[in-house]
C-alpha cells in the first residue's frame, strides 16, 4: 500500500515531442523569443545625434543664400506686379475717356433727336440708335443709311465707340488676371524668404553662446568684416525701410580712380551707404538689399539699371575679371544672385544678408559669376 502511494505521488515522465510535433513546437518557441525581443527594443531606438555647430552653421548659410535667391525672385515678380497694375491702371483710364466721349457723341445724337420730335420727324434711326438696348442697335446698325449725313456720321462714330470700349474692357480683364498671377507669385517668393530666414534664426538659436559668436565672426569674415547687427536673421518689411547698428564708415577708400565721373558717384553713393542695414526688398535709403544698393548707387550717378542681378549682369558691358573698374558691378553665384559694387584693389561694397550691414568686402570672398560695365 505505501509503495502504491509513493508511486501516485511521483511525477510522470513527460516524453519529449518528435516529429511534426517538435518541429511546431521549435517554430512557436522562436517565434515567441522574436515578439519578446522586439517587445523589449520598441521605443528603444538611439536618438538621433544632435547637429554640430559647424553642421548648423552650414545649414544656416545655405538658407541665408537660398533667401538671397528667393529675394531676387521676389524683386523680379515685384517689378512684374508694379507694371501689370499700371497696364490695368491705363486701361481703366483709357475706357473712361472713351466713356466720356460716348457720351458727348449720345448727347449730340440726343440734342438732334429732341430738335426733330419737336417738329415731329424724329428719324427712325434715331429712335433706334437712342434705345436702351445696344446690342439690339449693333444688329441692326444697317439702318443707318435711314439718317442723314451728319446723323450717319455720328450714328457710326458711337458704333465705333463702343466696339472700342468694348475692346479695352477685354483688355482690362486680361490685365487684371495676369496681374492676380502676378500678386500669387509675389506671395509665394515672400512666403518662402520669410519661412528661410526663421528656418535660420531657429537654427542659430540651438549654438550656445560661444558658438554663435564663432559663426558671426566667421560670416563676417567671409562678408568683409566690420562689426554687425544681430545675426538673427531678423529682417523688416520690404517696403519699410529700417536704421540699425552702422559698420565702420571710416574703412579707407580705394586709391584706384573710377573711369568716369558717373561711375565715380556710384562708388561714392556706395561709400556713403556704408553701415545700413541689409533689409530683403529695399531699394534705400535707408536700408538696402545687394541689387538695390546697386541700383540705387548708379540711380545717383543718373543711370537706371534694373531691378534685379539677373538683369542687371545685362545692362551694360560684360567685362573679365582683370579688367574690373571702380564702379562695375560684379556678380556671384551660378545663379547670379548677389551683386556687389566693384572700388577697385580687389574689394566692393555690397549688402551681404540679414544681420549684415551694408560693408567692404574682398570680392574673392564668394564664387565669381561675372562682371558688367554700366558706363
Amino acid at each position: 500500500m505505501a509503495a502504491h502511494r509513493k508511486s501516485a505521488h511521483r511525477k510522470p515522465k513527460q516524453r519529449p515531442f518528435t516529429g511534426p510535433a517538435a518541429r511546431t513546437a521549435a517554430t512557436l518557441a522562436l517565434a515567441g523569443a522574436a515578439t519578446a525581443t522586439s517587445a523589449s527594443g520598441a521605443g528603444a531606438a538611439p536618438a538621433e545625434p544632435a547637429p554640430t555647430a559647424a553642421q548648423v552653421r552650414a545649414k544656416v548659410d545655405r538658407l541665408y543664400h537660398d533667401a538671397e535667391v528667393a529675394t531676387e525672385k521676389y524683386n523680379g515678380a515685384k517689378e512684374k506686379e508694379a507694371a501689370a497694375t499700371r497696364a490695368v491702371d491705363a486701361l481703366a483710364d483709357e475706357a473712361a475717356r472713351r466713356t466720356d466721349r460716348l457720351n458727348t457723341a449720345r448727347h449730340t445724337l440726343g440734342s438732334m433727336a429732341t430738335a426733330q420730335y419737336r417738329t415731329g420727324t424724329l428719324d427712325p434711326a434715331l429712335q433706334l440708335a437712342l434705345s436702351s438696348d445696344p446690342d439690339s442697335y449693333l444688329e441692326r446698325a444697317a439702318h443707318l443709311d435711314r439718317a442723314g449725313d451728319r446723323q450717319t456720321s455720328l450714328l457710326s462714330n458711337i458704333r465705333r465707340q463702343l466696339s472700342g470700349i468694348a475692346r479695352v474692357k477685354a483688355r482690362a480683364d486680361q490685365e487684371t488676371e495676369a496681374l492676380a498671377a502676378r500678386r500669387a507669385e509675389l506671395d509665394k517668393h515672400r512666403t518662402a524668404i520669410r519661412t528661410k530666414l526663421a528656418d535660420a534664426r531657429t537654427l542659430l538659436a540651438t549654438l550656445t553662446a560661444a558658438e554663435r559668436a564663432a559663426y558671426e565672426r566667421a560670416a563676417d569674415a567671409a562678408h568683409g568684416g566690420g562689426p554687425a547687427t544681430s545675426a538673427d536673421g531678423s529682417t523688416a518689411h520690404p517696403d519699410r525701410a529700417v536704421t540699425g547698428a552702422h559698420a565702420d564708415r571710416s574703412a579707407p577708400r580705394a586709391s584706384v580712380a573710377a573711369p568716369n565721373s558717373r561711375a565715380a558717384r556710384a562708388v561714392s553713393f556706395a561709400h556713403g551707404a556704408i553701415g545700413k542695414p541689409y533689409v530683403w526688398g529695399a531699394t534705400g535709403p535707408n536700408a538696402f538689399d545687394c541689387s538695390g544698393l546697386t541700383q540705387a548707387a548708379w540711380k545717383a550717378a543718373g543711370v537706371s539699371l534694373p531691378r534685379t542681378t539677373y538683369t542687371q549682369i545685362n545692362a551694360g558691358q560684360r567685362v573679365s575679371r582683370s579688367e574690373l573698374a571702380p564702379g562695375d558691378l560684379v556678380f556671384f553665384y551660378s545663379g547670379i544672385s548677389h551683386v556687389g559694387l566693384y572700388i577697385g584693389g580687389g574689394q566692393m561694397i555690397h549688402a551681404p544678408r540679414p544681420g549684415a550691414p551694408v560693408r567692404i568686402a574682398p570680392i574673392d570672398q564668394m564664387p565669381f559669376a561675372g562682371a558688367t560695365r554700366v558706363a
